[in-house]
């Protein structure tokens, strides 16, 4: 008996169990593996369909997000506009107010100083007035009286003074 003829008991023997062994696992073991690897495959396949769906609903929502920040940012540039506008309004109509009241001050002013100037020019006048009759009393030796005169005179030298510096 050597490796070229075995012996016909034992190569039966060992066919038989072959075979059990093949059919125990033809039937029991590779049924499960296959189920076993089916559910993995389908979980795979289910994961990477829902990880697709999850990606679509992502970009969707990052698109909304997109379209809804630069509604925003438009809104926000035209509130910007708008109070830039309306400042610039207010501001015209805060110098314009500011503008009539200066005008308004100045014309008061220069009613006031008109006023305050004949009032002084007549008070020196009267004092100019008494201070040359006194003083032509004191030249002559005698107080001079007839006031009426006195301020004919000093009319007639203001008014010759005004022509003067008029021209």
């Amino acid at each position: 008996m050597g490796p070229l003829k075995p012996n016909l008991i034992e190569l039966i023997v060992g066919l038989i169990a072959f075979c059990l062994v093949f059919a125990v696992l033809a039937k029991v073991l590779l049924p499960r593996i296959e189920k076993t690897l089916a559910e993995r495959e389908e979980a795979t396949e289910g994961t990477l369909e829902r990880a697709e769906v999850v990606r679509r609903e992502a970009q969707r929502i990052r698109a909304e997000y997109q379209a809804e920040l630069s509604a925003a940012r438009h809104e926000a540039s035209q509130i910007r506009q708008a109070a830039q506008e309306e400042g610039v309004a207010l501001l015209a109509a805060v110098r314009a107010e500011g503008q009539t009241a200066r005008e308004e001050m100045i014309a008061a002013a220069t009613v006031q100083l008109k006023a305050d100037r004949v009032i002084v020019e007549a008070e020196l006048r009267e004092d100019v007035l008494g201070l040359a009759t006194e003083l032509a009393g004191r030249v002559m030796g005698e107080p001079i009286t007839d006031l009426d005169r006195a301020r004919v005179v000093a009319d007639e030298f203001f008014a010759e003074e005004e022509s003067v510096a008029k021209s």
